[in-house]
């Protein structure tokens, strides 16, 4: 919706909620642009293939990708360890490079990660969240490298959220740490909103002063975090 007030015609992926995906389209409908809903799996590489050749036929480039998937505290992917490297790193790279042919010269690639991620390794993570922060942030760094080639001609910009509230995230960690988000109000005061996020995700991408590898940071300062 963010992107789409910006102006921009705006296709995204889900993975099985038809009716709300159905609820966004006729959002941004109303706005007046015009809006591709695609059923797929990032971790599935011929979901993946089928996505593109859907996106190729309505679009002939594609000028900014949010990497916005993640995953690893789904109920049911406790049986598979790999599950969070899969999508948050290996998914997040090779869906980069399978969009490359529609990617205009010097697109934005916006990756969205949280506090708890990009700081991994130098903030006390919580236990149920420690395999996703830190595939998130191999992901992260794998990303950067790719972007670093000059070669591929992309912008990365990072918009590093706190604890979004409304979010499946933000529910499962609640329930795997009971008072969290009220702790977390404590130290940081309001939290952000799916919205707050939205908007510094639009903001950024269309903002041409910031350099590849900047990071937007979202909610309470990363020092609220290392200071613990």
């Amino acid at each position: 919706m963010a992107l789409a007030r910006c102006g921009l015609d705006v296709a995204f992926t889900y993975r099985s909620r038809r009716r709300r995906a159905d609820q966004v389209v006729a959002e941004v409908s109303a706005t007046g642009r015009r809006v591709l809903a695609i059923a797929s799996d990032m971790t599935d590489p011929e979901a993946t293939a089928r996505l593109f050749d859907e996106l190729r036929g309505w679009t002939e480039r594609v000028a900014v990708l949010v990497l916005n998937a993640s995953g690893g505290l789904e109920p049911g992917m406790a049986g598979d360890p790999d599950y969070p490297i899969k999508i948050n790193r290996d998914a997040q790279v090779a869906f980069v490079q399978a969009a490359r042919p529609l990617l205009a010269a010097g697109a934005t690639v916006v990756l969205v990660t949280s506090h708890w991620a990009h700081l991994h390794g130098a903030v006390a993570q919580l236990p149920a969240y420690e395999p996703i922060a830190r595939s998130k942030r191999a992901g992260e760094l794998a990303l950067r490298e790719l972007a670093a080639d000059g070669r591929q001609g992309l912008r990365l910009l990072v918009v590093s959220g706190d604890l979004v509230e409304g979010t499946v995230t933000s529910k499962l960690l609640e329930r795997a740490s009971r008072g969290l988000a009220v702790r977390r109000r404590r130290e940081v005061g309001v939290l952000p909103g799916v919205a707050d996020m939205g908007e510094a995700i639009a903001t950024a991408a269309l903002d041409a002063t910031l350099p590849s590898g900047h990071t937007v940071v979202v909610g309470g300062a990363l020092d609220s975090l290392k200071r613990r």
